[in-house]
C-alpha cells in the first residue's frame, strides 16, 4: 500500500497496512500457540526461509513481533507478540470463526476455553453496550466529528 493510503483516516485500511497479507497473520497465528524459534514457524507454515525473514522483519517494524536473543553461543533468536501483537488475537480469532462458518467444509480447527474445556465461539461485540455488531446499522464518523474529536459541535447560523 502507498505512503499516501497509510495516511489515511480510515482505521481498516492502516490497520492492513501492518498486517495485510495470509503469512503474517499465519505467524501472529502460530506466535499465540507459542512457537517461537525461527525454524519452528517454518516449518509449521511450511514457508520459504526468505520469505519468513522478510514477514518477521516487517512485523518487527510494525510493532506487533520482537525478537528477543535466546543465546549469545551460538547466536539465536526468538520472535513473541508485543502488545500490539496480543490486541490483534480477536481479530485472528474472528477471522477464523468467519471462515470456520463459510468455509469449513471438511472440518477445521476450533478455539477451546482451556480453563472450561468448551469450544469458543469467537464473534465482535461492542465494548460499552455489548451488543454484536454483526446486525447493527453503522455509520463511519470522521476525525473532525464531534463524536470523534470531542469538540463541540458547530453552530448553524439558522436557528433550530
Amino acid at each position: 500500500m502507498s505512503e499516501e493510503k497509510n495516511r489515511t483516516c480510515c482505521p481498516v485500511a492502516r490497520g492492513l497496512e501492518k498486517v495485510g497479507d495470509a503469512w503474517s497473520m499465519l505467524i501472529l497465528r502460530d506466535l499465540s500457540l507459542g512457537l517461537r524459534r525461527f525454524e519452528e514457524l517454518r516449518v509449521s507454515l511450511k514457508i520459504a526461509p526468505n520469505i519468513l525473514t522478510a514477514r518477521l522483519r516487517a512485523l518487527g517494524e510494525a510493532g506487533l513481533v520482537e525478537k528477543r536473543r535466546y543465546s549469545e553461543r551460538p547466536p539465536r533468536d526468538e520472535y513473541v507478540l508485543t502488545e500490539a501483537g496480543r490486541d490483534f488475537l480477536p481479530v485472528l480469532h474472528v477471522i477464523g470463526e468467519w471462515g470456520r462458518r463459510h468455509n469449513g467444509e471438511g472440518g477445521t480447527s476450533r478455539l477451546v476455553d482451556m480453563e472450561t474445556d468448551a469450544l469458543v465461539e469467537p464473534m465482535v461485540i461492542d465494548r460499552l453496550t455489548g451488543k454484536p455488531l454483526a446486525d447493527a446499522k453503522l455509520r463511519l464518523a470522521q476525525p473532525d466529528d464531534p463524536l470523534v474529536s470531542g469538540a463541540a459541535p458547530k453552530r448553524s447560523w439558522l436557528l433550530d
